[in-house]
C-alpha cells in the first residue's frame, strides 16, 4: 500500500476515503441494521467493485473505502486528521474490546495518530449519513471541536 522509509509509511491512508480516488480500495462491507463495517482480509481496488454496485445505490451505503490522505482534505490540520479526533471523542461500543483485523492498519492515518482508540470506533464510522442524526452531523462537521462534541454528548445524557 505504500513504500516504507525508516519505519514510517511514505503515504498515509484514510479509512474513510473517497470511492473515486484512483488508488481507492474497499476497506470493508457494511452489514446489518446498524451498517457496521466487516473488514476484508485483503484490499480490493475500488475500480474493480464500483461497477457491481446497483444503479441508484450510493457506493458508500454498502462499502467503506480507503484512499490516500491528502493535504487538501477539509479534515486535515497540518499532519493530523481532525475527523479521528472527533471520532475518538465518542464512547467506544461496549463490544469494542477486541481490535478488528484490518489490512490498512500499518498505513492508516487514524492508527498512527491515535492508535487503538480509533480502531475500536472505526467499524461504526459511516462516510455518509442517510437519516437525521445530530451526533453524526456534528462528528462529520470539520468545524466541530472535540470539546464541543464532548459537551453535546454530556448534555444529551
Amino acid at each position: 500500500m505504500g513504500t516504507e522509509q525508516r519505519g514510517a509509511p511514505a503515504v498515509t491512508w484514510c479509512p474513510s476515503g473517497e470511492a473515486g480516488a484512483p488508488e481507492s480500495v474497499v476497506l470493508g462491507v457494511r452489514s446489518g441494521a446498524d451498517g457496521r463495517v466487516t473488514y476484508l482480509a485483503d484490499p480490493v481496488p475500488a475500480a474493480e467493485v464500483l461497477g457491481a454496485v446497483p444503479a441508484g445505490t450510493e457506493p458508500t451505503r454498502v462499502l467503506r473505502f480507503a484512499s490516500h490522505c491528502v493535504s487538501a482534505c477539509v479534515n486535515r490540520r497540518g499532519g493530523d486528521c481532525t475527523l479521528v479526533e472527533r471520532i475518538t471523542t465518542l464512547p467506544a461500543a461496549e463490544e469494542a474490546r477486541a481490535v478488528p483485523r484490518c489490512h490498512l492498519r500499518a498505513h492508516c492515518q487514524w492508527w498512527q495518530q491515535t492508535g487503538v482508540d480509533a480502531c475500536h470506533r472505526c467499524p461504526a464510522v459511516t462516510t455518509a449519513t442517510y437519516r437525521e442524526d445530530p451526533l453524526a452531523t456534528l462528528v462529520a462537521d470539520p468545524a466541530t471541536t472535540p470539546e464541543q462534541l464532548g459537551a453535546w454528548i454530556a448534555a444529551s445524557g
